[in-house]
Parts: C-alpha cells; structure tokens; sequence
C-alpha cells in the first residue's frame, strides 16, 4: 500500500488536479450553500467531487460528503503546518487518481470571511489555506440591499492580499432580474471578476442552524435532506456558470513538491503481521455519536487496525453493538467513541447494555479512546432537564447539559499525565464543541492534559496549588482516555500506532482469559 500511495503522491504533481475554494465576506455569506449545491450539480454531470472542508467541522463536512457523494476530508492550518497541509490534499487527491474513472475535481469549503483568522494577521484563515494549496477561490458575494457597493466590497477583498486566484464571484441572495442586471453591469464597469452567476434569494434556509438536519440519522442524511441537496444542485445548475467554474478550477497550476509524509510516525511501523492478526477496533456510528474525522480512521487502518463500525441508537445502517450478556463479550480489542450528540438519546444510551458493560471492560484493560459525546458515556449519567441518565460510571463525574455552548473553538496543551496514547510532555492541539459541562460530587481525579487554550473540563482550583490560568483535559483510568478535546491523526502522528498497539496487547490478553 504505501508504494502504491508513493507513486500515486508523485504523479499528483504533474497531473492536473481541478481545484476550487468557495469564500464569502464574513460567516453566513451563502457559502455552504453555494458549495452544496455545486458539489451535487459536478457529481450529477458524472465528475468526481472530492470534498474538503476548512478548519475541524463535523457537520457541514457531513453535508459536503452527502452532496458529493464520498466522504469529506478536513484541512485545518491551525493543527497542521503548510507542508503537511499540501502532503495531506495531494494524499486523499492520489488516492481518487488511482482509481476515479471519471474526472475528479477537489472542492474546498472555507469557513468564516475569507481573510478572517486566528489575530490581525489572519493566522489559519482561508485565505492561508487557499494560498497554501494554490487553489482558485470563488466568493460568494451576500448582495442583500446592495448593487455598487458589492464592487467596492470585492474590490477590496480582491486586493487586499498577494498570492491569491480569484476564478470569479457568484451574486448571492438576489432579489429581482432587475437586481440582477444592475449588480452585473456594476461588476462590469468596477472590477475584473467575473460574475460566475446569481442565485435568488430563497424564502427559507432549507438547513437549520445546530445540528443541521443530521443528528437524526447520525452522519446519514434523511430521504428528505438528500432532496434538499438535490434542489440545490438543480438551482446551482439552473443559475451559475458550471462551465467557467470547472475552467477555472482546471486552470489551477499543479502543487510543488516539496510535500511531506502524512502518515509515517518516526519510530513506528504497523504491529501487524501474518502471525500477528489486526486487533478489531470498535467505533460507535450512528444518531448518537457519529463525529469522526475520516483520516482518525484511516490512520488506524494504516496502523494496522481492522475497524468495526458499531451502532447504540437509531438512525445508522451500521452493525448494532452486542446486547443483553452478548455485550459482555463483544469481539473486539479495542473501543473508540467520537462525539456527537448523546444528550438527544440518553434514554437509549442509558438502557443499552453496551453503555452498562463499559465499566466492565474498563476493569479488564480493554483501551478505549473517548472525545466529547464518547466522554459523557463514560460518566456517572448525563444531566439534562434536571434528569439524571446513568451511563458507564468509569469516571466519578456528571455531564450536565447547558443549553449553552461550554467550550467551543480550538484548543492547545500539554500531556501531563501518563497515558498509552500520547507520550508525557507533548504538546497537543485539537478543538472542542460542547454544551455539557463536568460536575464533580467529589474532588477531581488527576488530568493529563494541561491546557494553554481551550476549556476542557473545567479551571483548577487554587486549592490544587495553582494560579487558575489553565484549564485542564484529559481523564485515565488503565487503559481509558477520555476528553473533550479532539485531536486530528495527521497532526498527532503517535496516536494510531500507539492505539493500535495498545488493541494489539489486549488482543493477547483476551485470548489468555478466553482460554483461562
């Protein structure tokens, strides 16, 4: 495999890679629309949309995967350098060449304004990311109440930074042809981007803000959302330029070479062998908890892993967890639990012998690796409305649901406390999206992770003979971890070898008790 993957990776720089980047103004600019629609109108015509999207989104990467047709991958510039970021474009792009039997085209969704970032100087904005990747940008540009000044507007997005391609801007929100003609001739007469096409502004946003339609049916989207990305590719079709915009994408210029390795961990190799058989990691997929980075899960097959997709509620055509005393010898080594939205199902995760066995297989060494959604499984319960759910009681802690965001955005730390998956010392970045919030009855067992930026599970106290300036992540028990923050693989290289080897051992172990 990775001779193949080295070969499709040097071919990608000389082939054509058709590349495009939807930006607008500022959020709520009609890009995910835009790129929605786009996606389900080039998949329609037969090309391959592989779809990216900037920054560590879950949600509008699921819509991204429904509308094009394969999964999303995400590009976040906070966690990975401009190298890795190339090396991991060109590897998910080598990858389609190797086997796409049509033309593939790469879509990169941004997030935000197209220069806003992380300070003054748009650090990890998308206008890094497009320059990284070379990558024609398409603006789409929200004409609410406006006509000339959408021209001085873009004039000044357009020129305000060196280094970028703009393939053209699509008239956004439109109210009337007259509305139309005018914004046209303004264009005309004040810039030199072209007008790509113009999209009328719709009574209604066909999709809704938190969890946009999704947590219904996990990462899967409904019979009646996949006919909202089929209308959205009919009007993308109907009203833009699809011409001019798969020119301009092919126009991109190839990508250098100075790319770097995304996947090799120094010092690991993958633990599998002939005589030594995949240890079976175990991940929960379905309504409940379904965020999942694509490349977490690829890094683990590359470790050498064999993945088992595993489902607790409704909504996920995905194999159902073990039940009754069956969930007490569930075949697999290994357990890894995403986030998602578990305070929609805590009635069902509550009753599910699978969360009641947690503890269990906790006890025995079994690893299991939770963020987020998969943390609050491992709690006492889950408060919510003033109801306590119980859930897998390894950590002496309640998630209490807040109607409120608790932490929300990216995160920044160091590994304090010994762990199988991360060696003392590292600095880690990741993200975090939650509404629950820790509370502790007793006082709270060591973290082992320290955070410099981010919420996590709380501030220490000044009784814990600190300053209060760091919030703190990161619960272990044995072979658990559990956290808010989620880490992307390719930024934290150790992780899959040192998952997969952990499976590997408890595999052994497994088989001795099987046998004992």
């Amino acid at each position: 495999m990775s001779g193949a993957g080295a070969l499709s990776l040097a071919a990608c720089n000389v082939m054509p890679l058709p590349r495009i980047c939807i930006s607008a103004f500022s959020g709520g600019g009609g890009k995910t629309l835009l790129a929605l629609g786009l996606s389900r109108a080039f998949a329609a015509q037969g090309i391959i949309v592989q779809p990216f999207k900037k920054g560590p989104d879950y949600i509008d990467a699921a819509w991204l995967s429904c509308a094009a047709g394969r999964p999303a991958r995400n590009l976040d510039p906070f966690v990975l350098p401009h190298k890795r970021l190339r090396a991991l474009f060109l590897h998910v792009m080598a990858q389609l060449q190797a086997h796409a039997p049509n033309e593939i085209l790469a879509l990169v969704e941004g997030n935000r304004g197209l220069y806003d970032g992380m300070d003054t100087m748009g650090t990890c904005s998308t206008a890094e990311l497009a320059r990284t990747l070379d990558c024609p940008v398409i603006l789409s540009v929200d004409c609410t109440k406006m006509t000339r000044t959408t021209a001085a507007l873009v004039h000044g997005v357009t020129s305000f930074e060196p280094g970028l391609r703009f393939a053209g801007a699509v008239l956004n929100r439109i109210g009337s042809s007259r509305h139309e003609t005018s914004l046209r001739r303004v264009f005309e007469a004040y810039t030199d981007i072209p007008v790509l096409g113009a999209l009328p502004r719709l009574v209604k946003n066909p999709l809704p803000e938190r969890h946009m339609g999704i947590a219904s049916s996990g990462s899967e989207l409904s019979p009646q959302a996949q006919e909202t990305m089929d209308t959205l590719g009919s009007l993308v079709a109907l009203h833009l330029d699809l011409d001019t915009v798969l020119g301009a994408a092919r126009a991109a210029p190839p990508l250098g070479k100075d790319v770097e390795t995304v996947w090799t961990a120094p010092g690991h190799t993958s633990l599998c062998t002939a005589s030594t058989p995949k240890p079976r990691i175990g991940y929960v997929r379905d309504a409940a908890l379904w965020f999942y980075y694509e490349d977490n899960l690829e890094a683990l097959e590359r470790a050498g892993a064999q993945l088992v997709c595993l489902s607790l509620v409704g909504g996920q055509s995905a194999r159902p967890a073990a039940s009754g005393n069956e969930a007490q010898h569930m075949d697999v080594d290994a357990l890894y639990l995403g986030g998602g939205f578990p305070e929609d199902w805590t009635e069902a995760l509550s009753a599910s012998p699978f969360v009641r066995s947690l503890a269990a297989w906790a006890d025995a060494g079994m690893p299991i690796y939770a963020e987020c959604g998969g943390f609050m499984l491992l709690t006492q319960g889950i408060e919510r409305d003033g109801k306590l759910w119980p859930m897998g009681n390894i950590f002496p802690v309640i998630a209490q649901f807040c109607q409120r965001p608790q932490g929300l955005g990216y995160v920044s730390g160091t590994v304090s406390g010994k762990n199988p998956y991360f060696p003392q010392g590292l600095s880690l970045k990741g993200h975090e999206f939650h509404y629950s919030r820790c509370l502790w009855k007793n006082s709270p067992p060591p973290f082992a992770l320290r955070l410099h930026k981010g919420r996590g599970m709380g501030t220490l106290s000044p009784a814990d003979g600190k300053d209060g300036s760091d919030s703190v992540d990161g619960l272990v028990y044995r072979n658990v971890w559990a956290s808010y923050t989620h880490i992307f693989a390719p930024a934290v290289s150790c992780w899959a070898p040192n998952f997969v080897a952990a499976a590997q051992q408890f595999a052994v172990t497994r088989k001795k008790m099987a046998h004992g």
